[in-house]
C-alpha cells in the first residue's frame, strides 16, 4: 500500500467516527453532470481509412459520439478544530457511435479520440472510474489526498472530451494570509480523459509508455497586490524530466466604459535528472545535430507571452504575442492521450509552443445578453506562428516553418424555464501548417450538457 492510499484509508476511518457531526452532512452537495459529446476531426491531407493505415494510426477522419455521466459528491466538514470530509467522483462514458471504426489512432495503447480501444482497435462500448478524496481543514488551510483536479500555471486538468482528466496525489491550499493564496502538492499518477486506468507521468517526445515518472511536485501562490493587480509565482518539477519556474502578472484597468485586462506570463524550463543524458527521457525540439538525429534532446525553453483583452458593452476584443525560445519545445505534463497547459496559445487543436516559435493572436467574443438574448455567447480566435525550428516525424523542419489556427465557438445556456441550465455548444477549428510530417486538420465538436443538483 503506497503512502497516499494509506493516508486516505486513515482519513476515511476518522471520518467514519465523526460523520454524524453537524456540518458533514448539512454542508454536503451532490450533482450529476450529463454531457453528450460528438467530435469529427478531418485530417485533410492524409491517406484513406484503409485497414493498413488504421493499424498504423494514419486516418483521414476521426469521428466519435458518446454520452458522459459525471456524478460528484462534496461533503461538508465535521466539527472541531480540525474538520474532516470526503469527496467522490464517479465517471461513466457510453459509446453511441465510433464512425464506422474512425475512432482515432489505434496503433498505440493510448486509445481513440474519445474512448479507450480494444486490442483489435475498436472503441469499447463504455468505460468508467471512481475517485475518492479525503480532506481535512483547519482554519483557512485545506489538505486533500486521493483524486484531484488541480488547475494552476504548472499543472492543468484537461476537460476537453467526454470525461475529464483526473490525478492521484495530495495537495494543500492555504489562505491564512490576507490576499495571499498558497498551494503545494505532489502527483503520482494521472487518468487520461479516454481511459479508466491510472498511468505514470511523462512529456512530449519521451517514450511515454515505457519511460515515465511517478513524482511531480508543485508549489506556488497568488498575491493580490491591489484589488486589480495579482502577481503569481509557481514551481513544478517532474522527476527525471524537467524543472519549471513561472512568473505571472494580471491587471484589470477601467478605461472609459470598459475594462482592459493585461495578462503577462513567463516560464523558465530546464532539464532534470535523466532528461539530460538518457534519450528515452528526451523532449521534442530543434536538436538536428543530436546523436539521435531526430530532433530530440534535453529540456531547454524560455516562454514569454502577453495577452490584452478589452471588454465593453458585451464585446471583448483581444490581442496577444508569445515567444518560445530555446532548443526544446515548451514542456508540460503530457502522456500523449490529451492534455492542457497554461499558455495563451492552448487552442482547440494545437498549442503553438514549439522550439523557436513566435505566435501572434487576435480574439473577439460577444455576450448577446446585451441585446436581450441572455445565455448566448459567440467567439473567435485566430493565431499564426512562425520561425518554428522543431523537427517533425524525424524529418527536419526548415527555419521559418509556420502554422495557423482559427477557432470559432457558439454557446447557449437556457436561462429559465423547464430546460433551465441546459447548455448547447458548437466548436469549430481549422489548422494549416507547413511543418514536416504534420497534417492539416478541420475539427467540429457538438456538446450538449446539463447539471442536475441532487443534494
Amino acid at each position: 500500500m503506497n503512502k497516499s492510499t494509506l493516508a486516505l484509508a486513515v482519513a476515511v476511518g476518522v471520518m467514519a467516527q465523526q460523520a454524524g457531526a453537524a456540518g458533514f452532512i448539512e454542508d454536503s452537495k451532490a450533482t450529476l453532470g450529463l454531457r453528450n459529446f460528438y467530435i469529427n476531426n478531418d485530417n485533410r491531407d492524409s491517406a484513406a481509412n484503409s485497414p493498413a493505415n488504421k493499424r498504423n494510426g494514419v486516418q483521414s477522419k476521426n469521428e466519435e459520439w458518446g454520452q458522459g455521466f459525471d456524478l460528484r459528491f462534496i461533503s461538508g466538514y465535521t466539527q472541531g478544530t480540525v474538520g474532516f470530509g470526503i469527496d467522490a467522483i464517479g465517471l461513466l462514458g457510453v459509446r453511441l457511435d465510433s464512425g464506422g471504426g474512425t475512432n482515432g489512432a489505434t496503433s498505440t495503447s493510448y486509445g481513440g479520440t474519445v474512448f479507450p480501444s480494444k486490442s483489435n482497435g475498436e472503441a469499447v462500448d463504455n468505460f468508467s472510474s471512481l475517485g475518492l478524496t479525503a480532506k481535512a481543514k483547519i482554519s483557512q488551510t485545506e489538505l486533500k489526498l486521493g483524486t484531484l483536479q488541480p488547475k494552476n500555471p504548472v499543472i492543468v486538468t484537461n476537460d476537453g472530451r467526454l470525461l475529464p482528466q483526473t490525478w492521484q496525489g495530495g495537495q494543500i491550499t492555504s489562505g491564512e494570509i490576507k490576499d495571499l493564496t498558497l498551494v503545494g502538492g505532489q502527483i503520482e499518477h494521472v487518468k487520461g480523459r479516454n481511459s479508466s486506468n491510472n498511468e505514470q507521468l511523462s512529456i512530449g517526445g519521451a517514450t511515454a509508455r515505457t519511460t515515465n515518472s511517478n513524482k511531480f511536485i508543485y508549489a506556488g501562490g497568488d498575491y493580490k497586490i491591489t484589488k486589480d493587480l495579482t502577481a503569481q509565482y509557481y514551481y513544478g518539477n517532474l522527476e527525471n524530466f524537467y524543472k519549471q519556474h513561472f512568473l505571472g502578472l494580471v491587471h484589470n484597468w477601467s478605461i472609459g466604459p470598459g475594462v482592459l485586462k493585461s495578462d503577462f506570463r513567463y516560464f523558465n524550463s530546464s532539464d532534470d535528472g535523466r532528461n539530460g543524458n538518457d534519450s528515452d527521457y528526451f523532449s521534442n525540439g530543434a536538436y538536428g545535430n543530436s546523436t539521435l538525429g531526430n530532433g530530440k534532446g534535453k529540456v531547454d525553453n524560455n516562454l514569454y507571452s502577453g495577452l490584452f483583452l478589452y471588454t465593453v458593452a458585451g464585446h471583448t476584443f483581444g490581442g496577444g504575442y508569445q515567444v518560445s525560445n530555446g532548443s526544446s519545445d515548451f514542456p508540460w505534463l503530457n502522456q500523449g492521450d490529451g492534455s492542457s497547459n497554461y499558455t495563451i496559445t492552448d487552442m482547440q487543436i494545437q498549442k503553438f509552443n514549439r522550439a523557436g516559435e513566435r505566435t501572434w493572436q487576435a480574439r473577439y467574443s460577444y455576450d448577446f445578453a446585451k441585446v436581450g438574448v441572455p445565455g448566448l455567447t459567440a467567439g473567435m480566435v485566430y493565431l499564426r506562428g512562425d520561425n518554428i525550428d522543431t523537427y517533425g516525424s524525424r524529418v527536419q523542419t526548415s527555419n521559418g516553418a509556420s502554422e495557423w489556427e482559427r477557432d470559432l465557438t457558439v454557446a447557449y445556456v437556457v436561462p429559465e424555464g423547464p430546460l433551465k441550465n441546459v447548455g448547447f455548444m458548437w466548436k469549430n477549428a481549422t489548422w494549416r501548417n507547413d511543418i514536416a510530417g504534420q497534417r492539416d486538420q478541420d475539427e467540429n465538436r457538438l456538446i450538449l450538457s446539463y447539471s442536475i443538483p441532487l443534494l
